[in-house]
């Protein structure tokens, strides 16, 4: 039962929106932590992240039932309840929600609820209707990092913004190659992705182009704040080359190992970005 849990609440993923969100409360910090401040915005964060995960699952039952990589998922093969997933998912939201609500301020409350309602409400449907849901759905993809922010500083300002943008413009290139790499089973669910549409593999490849370039300037915008260091500017700048050098080979010829070059690459960039916020010796 609990591997089952784990699967439907796609722990990897809310791993990654930890790491985000611990990096935006970081910087917002400006070094000087509230531990218990953090360790509820965590908390909150975390229940809420897989809430919305169990309740993706729910919602995209069907469909995963028509793909070859989700269909032995535990509720396409019937391995666990839909009803009790769907208990599951709304307690894990309103326990994430009642937390950043009670224990940390209003602002991340309403942050955390704008993520969820955009996931589930309009990212979700949307990827049976347009190509477009990837854009959109980098949105709330986008949101735990300045949530973080939002946590330690209790303002959605300039630092709050970076941070989103960051992770929006990442994200582009991420999900792009793995549209790319799994196109036939996305068309076979019924999903809308960019590669799939008419002229598709030549505007996803302008798409990763564009936004893996525009990452590299973005990528800075916390020196030009003011909230990191000459190390952090170097460092970031050089990371946010090698993921533009790594798409490189996808754009001149577009194949299934070039685009697992850009995902595996794209693994690495958080943990290895905020390692290099640790590493900041503000010089």
């Amino acid at each position: 039962m609990i591997k089952k849990i784990i699967e439907l609440t796609k722990i990897r993923i809310s791993f990654l929106v930890l790491i985000t969100t611990f990096l935006g409360f970081y910087l917002g910090s400006r070094g000087s932590m509230n531990l218990e401040l953090l360790l509820f915005t965590i908390l909150g964060t975390w229940f809420s992240s897989m809430g919305s995960s169990v309740l993706n699952n729910v919602l995209e039952v069907e469909f995963d039932r028509l793909m070859k990589r989700t269909k032995n998922r535990v509720l396409p093969s019937n391995q666990f309840s839909k009803s009790l997933a769907v208990f599951l998912g709304f307690a894990l939201c309103f326990l994430g929600l009642l937390v950043l609500l009670w224990k940390v301020n209003f602002l991340t409350f309403l942050l955390s609820l704008i993520t969820i309602l955009s996931y589930l409400v309009i990212y979700t449907p949307l990827k049976r209707v347009s190509w477009t849901n990837t854009m959109i759905g980098a949105i709330p993809g986008a949101l735990p990092p300045a949530g973080g922010w939002v946590a330690a500083t209790n303002s959605f300002d300039w630092g709050a913004l970076a941070l989103f943008l960051i992770l929006f413009f990442w994200q582009h290139p991420h999900f792009y190659s793995l549209a790319y790499i799994y196109r036939n089973d996305y068309e076979s669910g019924g999903f809308k992705m960019l590669p799939s549409t008419d002229n598709g593999i030549k505007r996803t490849v302008r798409h990763i182009f564009i936004h893996a370039l525009l990452l590299i300037p973005i990528s800075t915008l916390p020196f030009f704040l003011g909230f990191s260091g000459r190390f952090y500017l170097v460092g970031a700048y050089l990371l946010s080359n090698i993921y533009m050098l790594t798409c490189l080979p996808f754009i001149v010829e577009q194949s299934n190992e070039n685009a697992r070059l850009i995902f595996r690459t794209s693994i690495y960039y958080f943990p290895l970005l905020l390692i290099l916020i640790f590493a900041d010796l503000r010089v």
